[in-house]
């Protein structure tokens, strides 16, 4: 069994910070990539950033310049530091990851529980 564990949540005045974080634990041998997504009431979910490596990241366009995704491979934990949020920001979201199983010879796509991110004065 694979479990993404998220937490860092919550409510944020607009042009403020949080940062998430999400743990990946159980029966892994191997993980590719992991990574945020969110939703957002009434739309489809939506990439935010992944990472493979530190030099191999991949940001949605609107999160360009404000979102930092880092990665502790020793710890099976990814981040998202989110600054200068806005109205637009809010969504729930999702931890992400490609993982490979002990025992297995493939990857398999697990998603964290969500987590509440709410931009709002």
């Amino acid at each position: 069994q694979v479990q993404l564990v998220e937490s860092g949540g919550g409510l944020v005045q607009p042009g403020g910070s949080l940062r998430l974080s999400c743990a990946a634990s159980g029966s892994i041998f191997s993980i590719n990539h992991m990574g945020w997504y969110r939703q957002a009431p009434g739309k489809q979910r939506e990439l935010v950033a992944t990472t493979i490596t530190s030099d191999m990241v991949n940001y949605a366009e609107s999160v360009k310049g404000r979102f930092t995704i880092s990665r502790d491979n020793a710890k099976k934990t990814v981040s998202l530091q989110m600054n200068s949020l806005t109205p637009e920001d809010t969504a729930v979201y999702y931890c992400n990851a490609d993982v490979m199983k002990y025992g297995s010879r493939v990857y398999g796509v697990y998603w964290g529980q969500g987590t509440q991110v709410t931009v709002s004065s």
